[in-house]
């Protein structure tokens, strides 16, 4: 049996929008993983303010701002000025108007994420299946 090329792209093409939809439009499955539903609200926050272009978690995202894995129990820091950060901006950081629950839950997001220690990806190998596994020490 002969596939026309056409029919193909066609199929693909199809395959590849379904597949689309289900990641852009499912709600979040997994709450239990991120430590409740506030942090995984949180989390939805953090993706709609596109955080990550500008800041890091465990040492990936942008470079523009500082690394947010531990901001809140950093030396000198702590949840009064990150909200003062948010709501105020700084030169390169715009103010955020966002509503206090938004906020709220955002704080939720990066008190979990602080109380989930540190992790530097270039300790881990990428397998063949886009996973990482941590290098062994022998």
């Amino acid at each position: 049996m002969k596939i026309r090329p056409r029919l193909l792209f066609a199929l693909l093409s199809l395959l590849f929008l379904a597949y689309s939809l289900c990641i852009y439009l499912a709600p979040v499955m997994n709450t239990v993983h991120l430590g409740g539903h506030k942090t995984a609200e949180g989390r939805l926050i953090w993706q709609k303010y596109n955080c990550q272009s500008c800041h890091q978690l465990y040492g990936l995202g942008g470079y523009l701002g500082p690394d947010l894995t531990n901001i809140l129990s950093s030396p000198g820091k702590d949840e009064k000025l990150v909200r003062a950060m948010i709501y105020s901006g700084t030169r390169q950081m715009p103010s955020f108007n966002m509503p206090e629950d938004e906020l709220n839950l955002l704080i939720e997001f990066l008190k979990s994420t602080d109380a989930s220690g540190i992790s530097d990806p270039r300790q881990f190998k990428a397998t063949n299946y886009g996973m990482i596994e941590a290098y062994e020490t022998n």
